[in-house]
């Protein structure tokens, strides 16, 4: 390793356990999703990747199919952390979408799931993951065996805690009970789609991981680019953009124009009174639930990154202030 960093980069960052484990992680993760192997390069993702850990982001986001091609992005980020401190690094992947023909190439079977983890330390060129995801849940494979196959994950040593995504509260139910009877490797991350416009897991998901004791990383917590900024402010969201055509679609395919303008711009001047744009009070609202130990952010310049970090200068939000938000989002 030759790169140094910033001898002080603990001293402001905010870090939270996650759920009732020992794993600490930064209130803001940076993720590789749609950026880093994708629409950014490798000298893209080193700046912003060394910038984020000078920052005291120690957490780095990753998956089987992000990239392009599916797999880059393990490969653009495994060679940039090879010059920094692994042991300081909490770097996860997941294993569910699809990778490769036939029909053990996406889903969760114990042969994917292991086969997948295989490739992907292998071209992120990692002997373990710090987290491991089952990324989506699959309705055709029994829980025990997807669940069964994180755990052999932990015992051979290719993961230290394991994870799932985008499973609903009973799933989520179901997993923890599952894992409980089998004595298997707990779940001790959940990552939900969660921004102040989808806000589906506050009452289904986040009652359940409270009650275990699983801690929660959201993703998405910009509304994929609704929340981050004024480009969507006049209601306008073309169908081919990202948030028209990825996660936020439903959400804006439910409102007119006028009334995706009038919620942007509502949020959007709530949170100049607030000394924030519009992206840091998305990040700071979504980190005010206690059971939220981190959000995880793309970005594709360091500005990005820096500007994520500052959201954490002001979470504290008043009565009146999240009441609006209610009756804005509602």
């Amino acid at each position: 390793m030759t790169q140094s960093f910033s001898a002080d980069r603990y001293s402001s960052m905010q870090y939270r356990r996650t759920g009732r484990s020992g794993l600490m992680l930064p209130a803001v993760s940076l993720g590789a999703w749609e950026t880093y192997g994708a629409a950014q390069d490798g000298d893209v993702a080193k700046k912003c990747m060394f910038r984020a850990f000078d920052l005291g982001i120690t957490h780095f986001d990753l998956a089987n199919n992000y990239g392009s091609p599916p797999g880059n992005a393990e490969i653009v980020c495994g060679k940039i952390v090879k010059d920094m401190p692994r042991d300081e690094l909490v770097i996860s992947s997941k294993a569910g979408y699809r990778m490769w023909p036939g029909p053990y190439g996406e889903w969760g079977s114990r042969k994917y799931i292991i086969a997948s983890c295989d490739q992907s330390l292998k071209r992120a060129g990692l002997e373990y993951f710090d987290i491991f995801y089952s990324h989506r849940p699959d309705p055709a494979t029994p829980f025990e065996e997807t669940l069964g196959a994180l755990d052999t994950l932990v015992k051979q040593g290719k993961a230290l805690y394991v994870g799932i995504s985008s499973y609903s509260g009973a799933q989520t139910n179901a997993a923890i009970e599952i894992v409980k009877r089998e004595r298997w490797a707990p779940i001790t991350i959940h990552q939900p789609y969660y921004n102040m416009l989808g806000r589906t897991i506050e009452s289904d998901l986040l009652p359940s991981t409270d009650r275990a004791g699983v801690g929660v990383i959201a993703f998405c917590p910009l509304a994929s680019g609704l929340l981050s900024g004024t480009k969507y402010q006049d209601g306008d969201v073309p169908a081919d953009s990202r948030p028209g055509r990825e996660w936020a679609r439903h959400w804006v395919a439910s409102k007119s124009k006028e009334e995706r303008k009038r919620i942007l711009q509502g949020l959007n001047g709530l949170a100049r009174e607030r000394g924030q744009s519009l992206a840091q009070m998305a990040v700071a609202w979504t980190l005010r639930h206690a059971g939220m130990t981190s959000v995880v952010m793309g970005a594709s310049r360091v500005e990005q990154v820096e500007q994520n970090v500052a959201a954490l200068s002001k979470l504290d939000f008043t009565k009146e202030e999240l009441a609006r938000i209610d009756v804005l989002t509602a």
